[in-house]
């Protein structure tokens, strides 16, 4: 295999960060059942970056692009999932600019997230609120403390706690100057809970999951001894312990320089993914104990030409048929009009056996930096950077033939605590069950109801009896004390 380097596109070079990709090419192999959704053609956005879509109460689709829309500083749009596109608002530098990360879903319905640039400090970012219909709010600015002791540059996701806190990184800031972990209230009160130094890893690129045990998870994409990233803990308070330390074993066969968020399994293990190392220095699915027990399940490039993938930047997503879904951003096709693979789509079981599901032709869309959403019809969504009739990425579908499910607006909560729904087909439901224990609720709507976490539940998943049929929660719901 002979790499091939290539720049990004112009409109993601205003991202602080810049770095170039290598690839090599691929062997073309039939396609699972795969649509392509839209093309963006920059007047409604262009390049969705580290962005991964979420479902709102109303059913439908919301994420941002990097570039594009009225002033080429990124968009936040909304998609249907038969394909209709409406974008809801185009950044202007002083409300934020290029957005990188996706958007985080609230209980009223609003959506929380964050732009790498613009702002009052006009290069270092912003934290917002944005309703369903496009009404913009800016919650923080970050830089707001002098030398950007607050953080500088936010990449991630927020992830939002019991409490409607929401948390999360960013890549540069803090003392110093290697990116901070901060803590936000939903009317702006902003508290940074953890200022990065090198030995512990720095520059996170990735958003923070919040473990069964109350803890947040998250990665750095470089420093520590290594040089190669690591996964840390922080609670709530800001206790900070460093878990794992990427490149620990020779030749980094462990992985290197993590991007994506993590995601937590009913086992309690977590899973992820890195764009490096690996026996093929093409990156690596891995498992991780809350403890610190990383085990290494696949490594990307096993065959010649990168059939199966390369450098899977984004997180996995957690599939109701019990095994994760990711991408990678390059190899695949060897037909792709660039003379390297434009990625993948895949599968992989918790066990490690993997199985790429979709190829990227360009003409369909490549180098899928974001990662997939399943939304309760079954189906799973995503978007690629690049590729499609402008070359500024596109949104797709794929379908696996799973059933619909519910999900959670938020994963957690206490007992009388009131949670969101997400669904198909919601309307006329007769009952709502906390693993076994009877829930008062309320229809909103056919895609979204609230109910009340009862006394007496425990842990586990939720199901809801609709009139289609039972629909079961893909992930447990976690009691909190």
């Amino acid at each position: 295999m002979r790499p091939i380097c290539f720049p990004l596109p112009a409109f993601l070079q205003k991202i602080s960060l810049v770095f170039s990709l290598c690839a090599a090419t691929a062997i073309a192999s039939p396609a699972q059942t795969f649509k392509n959704l839209t093309n963006f053609d920059a007047a409604n956005g262009a390049g969705p970056y580290y962005m991964t879509l979420v479902q709102g109460t109303d059913g439908n689709l919301y994420g941002t692009t990097n570039g594009g829309g009225t002033n080429d500083d990124g968009t936040v749009f909304r998609i249907t999932s038969s394909g209709k596109l409406t974008s809801l608002l185009s950044f202007d530098n002083s409300d934020g600019s290029n957005p990188v990360a996706g958007l985080a879903l609230d209980l009223s319905g609003n959506f929380y997230g964050t732009a790498s640039g613009g702002g009052a400090s006009a290069y270092y970012g912003t934290i917002f609120k944005i309703t369903p219909t496009g009404k913009l709010t800016t919650v923080y600015n970050i830089c707001s403390e002098q030398g950007c002791h607050d953080g500088a540059d936010p990449y991630s996701a927020l992830v939002q706690d019991v409490n409607g806190n929401f948390y999360g990184t960013t890549n540069q800031g803090g003392d110093q100057g290697q990116g901070t972990v901060y803590k936000v209230t939903a009317d702006g009160k902003f508290t940074r809970l953890h200022t990065f130094v090198y030995a512990e890893g720095v520059a996170p690129w990735a958003g923070l999951v919040q473990a069964s045990n109350g803890e947040f998870y998250g990665t750095t994409s470089a420093g520590t001894n290594n040089m190669e990233g690591s996964v840390f803990k922080i609670t709530s308070q800001g206790k900070f312990t460093v878990v794992y330390t990427f490149c620990s074993k020779a030749s980094c066969s462990d992985g290197a320089t993590p991007r994506g968020t993590m995601v937590q399994a009913a086992n309690g293990d977590l899973y992820g993914t890195t764009p490096g190392g690996g026996d093929y220095n093409s990156g690596t699915v891995f498992k991780l104990t809350p403890s610190g027990k990383l085990t290494t399940l696949y490594s990307f490039c096993a065959q010649s030409n990168c059939p199966d993938g390369y450098g899977p930047y984004a997180g996995l997503v957690l599939g109701t048929d019990g095994n994760f879904y990711g991408t990678t951003v390059e190899g695949g096709v060897a037909t792709c009009d660039s003379p390297y693979g434009c990625g993948t789509v895949f599968k992989i079981t918790p066990q490690g056996k993997l199985t790429t599901l979709h190829r990227f032709k360009e003409t369909d869309g490549a180098l899928p930096f974001g990662g997939l959403v399943q939304a309760t019809n079954g189906s799973f969504y995503g978007t690629t950077t690049a590729g499609g009739p402008t070359n500024v990425g596109t949104i797709f579908s794929l379908s696996m033939g799973l059933n619909p499910f519910v999900a959670f607006v938020r994963a957690s909560g206490k007992v009388g605590q009131t949670v969101g729904i997400l669904g198909q087909g919601l309307t006329g439901t007769t009952g709502v069950y906390f693993n076994g224990t009877s829930a008062q609720f309320k229809v909103v709507s056919a895609t979204f109801l609230t109910a009340t976490v009862p006394a007496g539940a425990s842990s586990g998943v939720v199901t809801v009896k609709a009139p289609g049929g039972k629909l079961t929660s893909n992930q447990p719901f976690r009691i909190m004390p």
